[in-house]
């Protein structure tokens, strides 16, 4: 979405300057010479931004941000002051100016700015975006399941959101890490602030502290102005860093200072820069391997895992595949203007026995694809892609049992017995098309134990038949 600023300023030239040194953002300019009709600009097309003088005639600039912050509007307002007003200019930051810029400003600081600025704006929208979602689900919103397995992590969930551990979320890719770290973010008392998402992985090494703390101007080349990090614009939130794992061991003892101090200095910088951050981590690594491997410092390790949530993989909770079906659908179809609505049965359970080994993501786009070729309400298997078929089936106790810290010898026995037991009943329904009397005898078993065990598993025979 385009971003719209408005220039508030009585001088023409000084206007026009603005709006040609802001040319670059590709952002939409609106003008007002001074303080009552930028009220009337703000009423008419609701900038995102507010770039202000602050000596003008009727209505100062000050004067104008005082209204704003009475009236509860929390638009950002940048003050350019002349030379030799910048206590004018700390009263207006008081008022509840976002920041200051002094003339002559220098260009690449002004954009910087208000680059800055914009990235907290659209970090609102997004967390908007995530409560107006939320809403419109139960329980934890996007975190779609009844299984055991699910219920087990919104427990979690509930258990540590209101308060401000550090959480560890490991599982594979593809299994929802982040939608439970903003599911965190949302139940907790810091929802109001901004939920800022970090992927380790994909930052270069040498970007990646320039992108975490910030960094002053001239402190590498092309760093033309001061530029604001992550943890800075997390300040009151959460701070979310995706694929830990990847993260360099050299910043990775950058991160457990910051973690343990809640201050850091911006990259060239001297001056101390003091936050108030909640960390939330993931990794599809198994990190006692890494720390084993000299890979990933142990104490930082702990310091992060103070809580540890896992996800489990798709494979292991296909009893929630017909929900997750049914919630894309219907995002799907609002996003695409379509009406796929029917799901046969056949389709449904092949959707219910494939691999899945990209998770959730690939049965998401898997979805999503269909609903875009699909020209009526049924759902045709031919829509989906082929590789989903080709994978196979996930056969039973094919998976080796792996150690993963926190978890006990006997916890660990009962996740691949019930694996087992799972993946064997479910084979057997489907070769009997959901048949409890006959499925009962084959496997060696009484009516109504299958039954229970059916229950005990959360397995819906009709999904087989």
């Amino acid at each position: 979405m385009q971003h719209k600023i408005l220039i508030v300023d009585d001088d023409p030239a000084a206007r026009y300057g603005l709006k040609r040194a802001l040319a670059a953002l590709s952002c939409e300019i609106v003008e007002a010479a001074d303080g009552e009709a930028a009220l009337r600009v703000i009423a008419r097309d609701n900038p995102d931004l507010l770039i202000c003088d602050i000596q003008m005639p009727k209505m100062d600039g000050l004067t104008l941000v005082e209204h704003l912050t009475e009236q509860g509007d929390a638009r950002p307002v940048v003050m350019i002051t002349a030379y030799g007003s910048e206590r004018i200019a700390v009263e207006a930051m008081k008022a509840g100016a976002y920041d200051y810029l002094s003339k002559p400003y220098d260009v690449d600081e002004l954009r910087c700015s208000v680059e800055n600025v914009l990235e907290t704006v659209r970090l609102r929208r997004e967390n908007e975006t995530l409560r107006n979602e939320i809403r419109q689900h139960s329980g934890f919103g996007l975190l779609i399941g009844r299984g055991r397995a699910m219920q087990k992590v919104c427990d979690l969930i509930g258990k540590v959101a209101g308060t401000d551990a550090t959480v560890l979320i490991t599982g594979e890719s593809g299994t929802g890490k982040e939608l439970v770290a903003r599911a965190i973010h949302e139940q907790s008392g810091r929802n109001a602030r901004p939920f800022v998402a970090v992927n380790a992985a994909a930052l270069p090494t040498e970007l990646i502290e320039s992108e975490m703390f910030g960094h002053e101007r001239g402190a590498f080349t092309g760093a033309t102005a001061r530029r604001r990090g992550k943890f800075e614009l997390a300040d009151g939130g959460t701070l979310f860093l995706d694929e830990i794992g990847d993260m360099h061991l050299e910043t990775q003892a950058k991160l457990l200072r910051v973690l343990q101090e809640q201050r850091f200095e911006r990259l060239g910088g001297s001056q101390t820069v003091t936050v108030d951050v909640r960390v939330i981590s993931a990794t599809n690594k198994d990190l006692p391997t890494e720390i084993a491997r000299g890979q990933f410092r142990e104490d930082l390790y702990y310091r992060l895992k103070v809580v540890d949530i896992f996800l489990p993989p798709l494979r292991d909770r296909r009893e929630d595949i017909p929900l997750l079906v049914q919630h894309f659908l219907a995002r799907f179809n609002r996003r695409h203007n379509k009406v796929l609505t029917d799901i046969p049965a056949d389709v449904m359970k092949m959707l219910m026995t494939c691999a899945w080994p990209g998770n959730i993501r690939e049965l998401m786009h898997a979805i999503e694809r269909a609903a875009i070729l699909s020209e009526g309400r049924a759902l045709n298997k031919n829509l989906l892609p082929d590789d989903i078929w080709t994978a196979g089936p996930q056969s039973a106790g094919t998976a080796d049992p792996v150690w993963r810290d926190g978890i006990s010898f006997r916890d660990a026995k009962q996740e691949v017995v019930q694996s087992f037991e799972t993946a064997f009943i479910r084979s057997a329904l489907e070769h009997h098309n959901g048949n409890i009397s006959r499925t009962a005898p084959a496997i060696g078993m009484k009516r109504q134990a299958l039954q229970q065990k059916l229950k005990e598993l959360e397995i819906d025979p009709a999904l087989y038949r």
